[in-house]
């Protein structure tokens, strides 16, 4: 089989990037990445449609991805996928460029449809094909939400929740670790819901990380997406005595600390956001928090927004991630009456603003101190300075650490695991030298 130059775009969460690579193994070994859509013969776009400005985002990749094949003779297969396509269908009126259309809901026909529109076939694998650095992967657990939380359109978009089967996962780990990769970070809507649907008697994500604790070679184990209803007792104790490689990392999507504006989202949890996180450090004092909180939700009132002030300030999460509400069609909380644009920014910067200082606070307890750095990839401008990470940061969400080796010391590379002293800090990141 001749070679397919393939070249793609994965946009959105990192559910998304995963189903990307499992597409790229499917292609199997006949697959070359191209480095730009005039030099390929597969054009793939994995969209995404959770909030407008995503959805805007996919739009342009689309148009400007069509734009530079336009004059091109022999054009590539555009082909685009994933969330764009499962909520607004197939848009061939407005983008005809388009030569195929994959929707989230027949994703095991990817593979067979793309190759019946390029007229070959591939010798693909049960594999992915791993785009991330050296140093970590993404594990991705489940599929859809059965939540209904009434700002979010997951659900109508993904589906409901399913849980992949332990077995497979447990295996697809070892093949990651096998190759090489430190660090798996799990993902899934709500990865505190997996296994509630295998219907094999062992519900909850315990019997998972037990799998998981076991495989060799395994660094760093990172759960994301924690819903506050699944942090069990039983759960957070069994996680404290679990020991490496399971990280000491909640990633816990709040969204509002007011019992009003919680219960008006709909969110699936007890109203009083501080029990969940007293109940983390109870049994794991520890552990880093991290959490999403979403301003400017409609009702938000001047008095709800302060508790919100309040909670952040008390609390003082490692990590946090604040968005201005955005109103999307289906959804409940679109009809609802909405507070101008410019209120929902204003509140999103003043709580970013006070996070800043929190963050820094907190990295500066760190100085001074040694600490195991993962090291990532080389600086683009620095040449002996490495970004990597610590265990306290997740990829992709979460600050940096930058890591730099003396002359006589080791000489670093992408994946490694180093020892190095924490000597300044900014807002988010920490600088270390080996």
């Amino acid at each position: 089989m001749e070679s397919i130059r393939v070249f793609t775009v994965s946009l959105g969460c990192p559910k998304n990037r995963v189903d990307t690579e499992r597409m790229l193994g499917a292609l199997g070994s006949g697959m070359v990445p191209a480095e730009n859509p005039a030099q390929s013969d597969l054009v793939l776009i994995n969209t995404c449609g959770f909030i407008r400005p995503a959805v805007e985002e996919s739009i342009q990749t689309i148009l400007d991805a069509t734009d530079e094949v336009s004059e091109m003779k022999k054009k590539p297969l555009i082909a685009v996928a994933g969330c764009l396509v499962s909520r607004y269908g197939e848009l061939g009126d407005e983008l005809p460029e388009v030569d195929l259309w994959l929707s989230t809901d027949r994703i095991d026909l990817w593979p067979q449809m793309i190759s019946q529109a390029l007229s070959t076939s591939f010798k693909g694998s049960t594999y992915r094909r791993v785009s991330t650095a050296p140093s970590y992967a993404y594990l991705k657990i489940s599929e859809g939400c059965s939540h209904s939380c009434r700002f979010c359109t997951i659900p109508s978009i993904r589906g409901p929740h399913i849980s992949r089967p332990l077995a497979g996962l447990a295996e697809e780990a070892r093949t990651l670790v096998g190759q090489g990769i430190p660090e798996l970070v799990l993902v899934g809507q709500d990865t505190t819901s997996y296994g509630s649907d295998l219907g094999d008697g062992k519900t909850g994500i315990r019997p998972l990380i037990e799998n998981l604790l076991e495989v060799d070679g395994l660094e760093w184990l990172r759960l994301m997406y924690l819903y506050p209803a699944g942090l069990s007792d039983s759960l957070l104790s069994f996680m404290a005595q679990a020991g490496k490689p399971l990280l000491p990392y909640f990633d816990i999507p709040l969204q509002h600390a007011h019992p009003d504006v919680l219960s008006s989202m709909g969110r699936p949890f007890a109203r009083d956001p501080r029990k969940v996180v007293d109940r983390v450090r109870k049994h794991i004092p520890e552990a880093v928090l991290r959490t999403s909180i979403i301003v400017g939700y409609p009702g938000e009132s001047e008095e709800h927004f302060k508790t919100l002030m309040n909670f952040v300030e008390e609390t003082r999460f490692h990590h946090l991630g604040v968005f201005a509400y955005q109103p999307e069609e289906g959804t409940p909380a679109a009809e609802m009456e909405q507070i101008p644009e410019e209120i929902r920014e204003e509140r999103r910067a003043a709580l970013m603003a006070l996070q800043s200082d929190i963050s820094r606070e907190i990295l500066e307890e760190n100085i001074g101190r040694r600490m195991q750095v993962l090291v990532e990839a080389p600086h683009e401008e620095w040449d002996g300075l490495f970004t990597g990470r610590v265990w306290f940061q997740a990829p992709e969400v979460d600050g940096i650490t930058y890591v730099s080796s003396p002359e006589d010391g080791p000489e670093l590379k992408p994946g490694m695991l180093v020892e190095a002293e924490v000597n300044e800090v900014t807002d988010y990141d920490l600088v270390t030298l080996v």
